[in-house]
């Protein structure tokens, strides 16, 4: 069994997944600068926290949105390639892709697929987990990484702990688990056997390669023949349309983990926090004495547990409890706490009247971001 010093951090080979929509961070994240490209918490926006996260590991592979490209180089100009993603096709064929391009180099390297858009706060902890989780993974498993829940979360998948696999800290996958009720997410937390699902993850290149031909080779052919046939520019990717547009779109969990014999967790000795919708960022923002979370240009007077954010026009609040209200030039906010991932609704409906300028971005801000 290989030890966490035979690996070293040269041989994992991180591979960032930047191409998610951030609709329930509106009316901030926007379809041409979702939330991975802004700062939701301290000044650092979300892809360049991840991108010092993982900067003691090898270069990175970014993978993206090929309308976001400009973001991408700008955020990594040194990265070791930008893959470009003409649509999206969930985590499946990401995964295959920087798996077969870290196997051209090395098949023996670790892939860590992580997520641009996740707040972890203490970087040397989670780079710990990582590197107490290599020996597991260097002799053939797939690590996912479980967090200890600390309330029932009906958002999260959630990952049945099984029996220890020796040294490090990786663990047995006894079950993976969707999205549960209420009731059912309570069960879990007072069992406590069971861990979140990150969605991060920590695979030898041939590995996953092997584990998807055995169990959705239609993923793996379709996400190859992309990258066969991609426009290479340098250190860019442009993956082929056509190829890409015909390769199923799945997450990594439905189509290998769930299915294969070599999934283990490894807990995370990390806080973390998907930062989905904005209850989530409030959750993590420094409060002030009434625990309000406020940024930007704000007055306030007997505001109380609530979220005040301006990005644009000054926002003035009075006797506001318990909500979210975040302004931007162009759009204001206004909802519940408890109501904050209904901002897809508003989303939705935009769409549905056209409003593109709405949902994709403000021209005054493109227009700020040019000059």
């Amino acid at each position: 069994m290989a030890s966490e010093t035979e690996i070293g951090a040269a041989r994992i080979r991180p591979a960032i997944m930047s191409g998610g929509a951030g609709t329930r961070l509106w009316p901030l994240s926007r379809a041409e600068k979702p939330k991975q490209f802004h700062a939701l918490v301290g000044e650092e926006t979300m892809l360049g926290a991840t991108l010092a996260r993982l900067a003691p590991f090898a270069p990175p592979l970014l993978i993206g949105s090929a309308a976001h490209a400009d973001l991408l180089r700008a955020a990594a100009p040194d990265a070791a390639a930008w893959v470009l993603e003409p649509m999206g096709r969930n985590t499946a064929p990401a995964a295959a892709i920087a798996a077969a391009l870290v196997a051209e180099d090395d098949p023996d390297a670790l892939v860590l697929l992580a997520p641009a858009d996740h707040h972890i706060s203490d970087a040397g902890a989670f780079r710990k987990t990582v590197a107490a989780a290599a020996p597991a993974a260097a002799d053939g498993r797939i690590v996912t990484f479980g967090v200890e829940p600390t309330r029932p979360a009906t958002g999260y998948g959630y990952i049945r702990r099984g029996a220890a696999l020796g040294a490090g800290n990786a663990e047995a996958v006894a079950a993976f688990v969707e999205k549960p009720d209420l009731a059912t997410a309570e069960s879990y937390l007072a069992g406590g056997d069971y861990l979140w699902n990150a969605g991060i993850f920590l695979y030898r290149a041939d590995v996953m390669l092997e584990e998807l031909k055995r169990h959705r080779p239609d993923i793996l052919e379709g996400a190859l023949a992309a990258l066969d046939t991609a426009t290479r520019d340098g250190a860019a990717i442009a993956l082929d349309p056509a190829r890409f547009a015909d390769c199923p779109a799945e997450s990594v969990d439905y189509a290998v983990m769930e299915k294969t014999d070599r999934a283990a967790v490894a807990p995370a000795a990390f806080p973390w926090t998907d930062l989905g919708a904005w209850d989530a960022v409030y959750d993590i923002s420094e409060r002030d004495g009434a625990g309000s979370a406020i940024s930007g240009d704000v007055v306030e007077i007997d505001t109380a547990n609530s979220l005040l954010r301006t990005d644009g026009p000054l926002l003035a609040a009075i006797g506001v409890e318990d909500m979210i209200v975040v302004a931007t030039d162009d759009a204001v906010f206004l909802a519940p706490r408890e109501r904050a991932q209904d901002v897809k609704q508003v989303v939705s409906i935009l769409k549905e009247k056209g409003r593109e300028e709405a949902v994709r971005f403000l021209k005054v801000q493109s227009e700020k971001d040019a000059s």
